[in-house]
């Protein structure tokens, strides 16, 4: 734990350190929400790595990389539960797949070891971790409209408050080892990408598509994570390497909403006062849309689906 501890505190100075003017900005939303952006600070990033630590203690790497691929249906049912995300074959077809693609680049293209497939303690703790992170995902769409950098800077800050308590207990335990030249190159890059980059990414992500569709791209991490290590160990580039990429990114595809049916126009995260003026011209709906920066837009016009557009700020007619 503790380098979990320096990970969300080397996260936090990062965060202040490049998105201070936007902080002071932000603040006096964020004020206003500091409860609920601390309990996501503690279960999304805090509790999930916590538990994801403890579960690799007690399972394999290949039984994590399978449950990881819980994360994408959780988020899918808890938006279909929680926001009424419409929910159809095709949907839980392309999570399937992605899922399908997963396990195919954990177990090597191997079916004897997805045969020996057992859940055991650490398993559970890690249904559990991809639980809290689930939660984490669909509470994004709910974050005050602010910049992702604030809102994140005040997510990270209460991950790293929350890390205190189980780091000194680690130390008292005797199990805390401070880390070495090596150790400190992978924290730095583990706090630059997958804490900084990675999560402001993901949180505009669910501003622009929704937890839902943002969600299905957790199941390229594994898929990723295997290629980076022919790209940089050099490990051999096999078949299920390519074929694991292959289903996840059809997988990705199939769940999305224009697949199989017209896309509906779907909800438009606002900021500000959250006004809309619908006004009809020429017999398409046009959304003149009062504080917002970013979201999708879709304009459908005679039962024509077109493609979701991030659209810029608009004024009042």
């Amino acid at each position: 734990m503790l380098l979990v501890a320096i990970r969300w505190f080397g996260t936090v100075a990062l965060l202040f350190a490049i998105g201070w003017a936007q902080l002071r900005r932000d603040w006096p939303v964020l004020r206003r929400r500091l409860p609920y952006l601390a309990a996501m600070g503690v279960v999304g990033l805090t509790a999930f790595n916590a538990v994801f630590y403890l579960a690799a203690h007690s399972t394999t790497a290949i039984n994590i990389g399978i449950l990881q691929g819980a994360m994408p249906v959780l988020v899918l049912l808890g938006s279909a539960l929680l926001f009424s995300t419409p929910l159809g074959v095709t949907q839980l077809a392309g999570v399937a797949i992605t899922i399908v693609g997963v396990a195919l680049v954990v177990s090597r293209g191997d079916l004897a070891v997805l045969a020996a497939f057992r859940l055991n303690q650490g398993d559970l703790l890690m249904l559990l971790a991809s639980l809290f992170y689930a939660a984490y995902a669909l509470g994004l769409r709910n974050r005050p409209q602010v910049s992702p950098i604030s809102a994140l800077t005040v997510i990270s800050t209460a991950a790293a408050v929350a890390t205190l308590p189980l780091a000194a207990g680690e130390a008292l335990a005797g199990q805390a080892f401070w880390p070495s030249a090596d150790g400190w190159a992978v924290v730095t890059y583990v706090t630059v990408f997958p804490s900084v980059l990675s999560q402001l990414f993901f949180i505009k992500g669910v501003s622009l598509i929704g937890p839902a569709r943002t969600g299905l791209f957790i199941n390229l991490v594994p898929v990723f994570a295997a290629i980076l290590a022919v790209a940089i160990l050099g490990e051999a580039f096999r078949w299920y390497h390519l074929g694991g990429l292959a289903l996840v990114l059809s997988g990705i595809w199939l769940a999305e909403p224009g697949v199989g049916h017209h896309r509906q126009v779907g909800p438009v995260l606002l900021g500000g006062s959250d006004r809309q003026d619908h006004r009809r011209i020429g017999g398409v709906q046009s959304a003149q849309l009062v504080g917002l920066e970013a979201g999708p837009v879709d304009f459908g016009h005679r039962g024509l689906p077109l493609p979701i557009l991030p659209m810029p700020r608009w004024r009042p007619l």
